[in-house]
């Protein structure tokens, strides 16, 4: 009897044990971290505080704890997702070192995690963004050169298509292409390289037709795309960039995030996002956000609508969001050294959001500068969202607005006959004589055309109207921006799809039968267009006349429009011959700013010419008088 007891209480111990789960029977573990954003950041940043994003199974129950000197943890921020833990550090006074950080689980279990606190590479004051003494050259990595074809299909990637016959589709452009081809843009005489965003976009193509090429549905906010190149490589293109003379802005998205960002996958909170789930599509009408009128449904669907269902919309009036983008954009500056930013879809975020990002990196960085794409053609509406401006109730702090206004009225003059009333170049001294409306015109970046426009050639390649653009935009109180490959006369429109607008710069990609990096591999057109327009660069590097001088335009007379630019006693007058037909600059309409000079350099001929008498002009004739 008492063997039947033992050996029955026996079997059922065993019973139980093997019918127990096995994680039940398993030691407690410690926690696991997936990943911490950012993995590395700066002693002496003006804003102590840092934000962790912890990432791992069940992380949101550990608690955290540091013994660095001078590093103390303000706040734990537990989000309805178990497998997020915002860890916010105060960092004030603490020196560079490495940053122990102790996670420990409700089991007792410990897991301990580096983070690097560096030394920053100079003062935030000392960081100089880009200003109107620059030109800045817009590009697309993926179409302007292949300096590494191993990257051009990455494995593990969910897009494993590299196709060039396809608008589309990746081309296989990178970092390294554009690194091999610095020397272009120094001969050129641009000032500024912007790219389009260079971030992770991992995500698979759509059908096997469309890609994430361009960039702007982003999947991880501190990678460079594999496709391009790495952290390392892009730093270093940046630093091979600054030892030629040249500044680089980079293209960032707050707006939205890629539908494969591990935020999409796991929701961190539920006010993560705006809509999850593609709730609400946004109208892409920005007029909202700035009317007095605006109705709440006009303004949600704004604002708070994705822009397309693959780009969830982010929430930025969540707190923890908006410092994640914040930091983000620091880290970057820190990093690679970039200087200057350019926000996408700005009016689309939350407007005091975006006020307090601007105001945040101002305060870091106070010659720093950010442009935001607020794009509305009426002059009023892109003045209010310049920093300090009177037209708003809310200080955005940007100092860099983009001028579509100047763009839309290009767009229309250029096909238009310059009547003495409204048409033609007359559309651009209206644009013009609206600028009372900005508080700092200087600081207004304009441009004829970029990736989201039809080229300004269309689908031609008559460069007499282009000339004029260019005469403008480079003379004008403005930042002017240029598009690649406008100075070899690529041209394209988008009614099929907007990648006949960002065709592949020929010579960049291995096969290329010619390339129009060098003068041999240009037609006799595009060279004449390249030399134009790269002479005009040149001289106005460092040219005060045009980056300090007083403004004054003329109503266009006769079909001609003139815009005098003076300082300390010197003068460049843009003349263009607004009609199709022979004309003349009247000089004696315009002694105000000739004066008593006699003569002046035309800077696109170099030739001399005389002020005493009326100047012959010929049909669409182009001059920029310097004396």
């Amino acid at each position: 009897m008492k063997f039947k007891q033992v050996f029955s209480k026996s079997v059922l111990l065993l019973l139980f044990t093997v019918s127990m789960p096995i994680a039940a029977r398993q030691r407690p573990s410690a926690p696991v971290i997936s990943r911490i954003e950012p993995a590395s950041w700066f002693a002496g940043m003006q804003d102590p505080t840092l934000q962790l994003m912890v990432y791992g199974k069940d992380i949101k129950f550990s608690d955290v704890s540091t013994d660095y000197p001078n590093a103390r943890i303000d706040s734990l921020v537990r989000l309805d997702s178990p497998n997020y833990l915002l860890v916010y550090l105060n960092l004030k006074d603490a020196k560079p070192g490495e940053v122990t950080l102790s996670f420990t689980n409700k089991n007792g279990k410990t897991t301990r995690q580096k983070l690097q606190l560096k030394a920053r590479a100079m003062a935030g004051a000392d960081r100089k963004g880009f200003d109107n003494s620059d030109v800045l050259y817009m590009l697309m990595p993926d179409r302007f050169a292949d300096g590494n074809p191993k990257n051009d299909i990455v494995k593990g990637m969910q897009d494993q298509l590299c196709n060039r016959n396809e608008p589309s589709l990746r081309h296989g452009g990178d970092l390294e292409g554009i690194r091999q081809h610095l020397d272009y843009f120094t001969d050129l005489g641009v000032t500024a390289l912007w790219f389009t965003p260079v971030l992770e976009n991992d995500r698979p193509a759509d059908g096997g037709k469309y890609s994430t090429y361009h960039g702007y549905a982003t999947t991880d906010y501190y990678r460079v795309d594999p496709r391009f190149g790495t952290n390392e490589e892009y730093k270093a293109l940046v630093d091979a960039c600054h030892r030629k003379g040249l500044k680089v802005v980079m293209d960032m998205i707050f707006n939205h995030c890629g539908d494969y960002h591990p935020w999409n996958k796991d929701v961190p909170s539920k006010d993560w996002f705006n809509h999850p789930g593609y709730g609400l599509q946004t109208s892409y009408k920005l007029t909202p956000v700035l009317d007095p009128y605006a109705s709440k449904v006009d303004m949600a669907e704004t604002v708070d609508g994705w822009f397309v269902s693959s780009m969830p919309d982010l929430n930025q009036r969540n707190p923890h969001v908006i410092k994640y983008l914040i930091q983000n954009s620091e880290w970057w500056i820190e990093t690679v050294g970039i200087d200057g930013i350019r926000m996408d879809t700005y009016p689309y975020a939350d407007r005091r959001a975006m006020a307090e990002w601007m105001k945040a990196l101002d305060a870091e960085y106070p010659n720093f500068n950010a442009v935001g794409e607020t794009w509305v053609t009426e002059p009023a509406y892109t003045a209010a969202w310049q920093k300090d401006s009177k037209l708003s109730d809310i200080n955005s702090y940007l100092k860099t607005v983009m001028d579509f206004a100047f763009f839309d009225r290009l767009s229309q003059a250029k096909h238009e006959e310059t009547d003495d009333w409204w048409k033609g170049l007359n559309r651009i001294y209206n644009s013009l004589c609206y600028d009372y409306l900005y508080t700092n015109p200087s600081f207004v970046m304009a441009f004829i055309e970029n990736h989201d426009t039809d080229r300004f050639l269309g689908n031609g390649k008559d460069s007499t109207a282009l000339k004029q653009a260019y005469a403008l935009l480079l003379t004008m109180n403005r930042i002017p921006q240029l598009y690649y490959g406008t100075e070899i006369l690529m041209n394209g429109t988008k009614e099929v799809t907007d990648g006949n607008v960002r065709k592949d710069f020929p010579g960049g990609f291995p096969g290329d039968k010619v390339s129009k990096f060098t003068s041999e591999g240009r037609t006799a057109a595009e060279n004449a267009m390249y030399d134009w327009i790269r002479r005009l660069l040149h001289w106005r590097q460092n040219n005060e006349v045009i980056t300090r001088g007083s403004q004054t335009q003329f109503i266009p007379w006769h079909g001609v429009y003139v815009l005098a630019r003076q300082h300390k006693g010197r003068t460049v007058l843009t003349v263009l011959n607004g009609r199709k037909a022979d004309n003349q600059l009247e000089v004696g309409r315009y002694a105000e700013v000739i004066g008593t000079h006699a003569t002046a350099t035309d800077i696109t001929t170099g030739k001399s010419v005389d002020l005493t008498r009326n100047i012959p002009l010929g049909h669409r004739q182009t001059m920029i008088l310097s004396f």
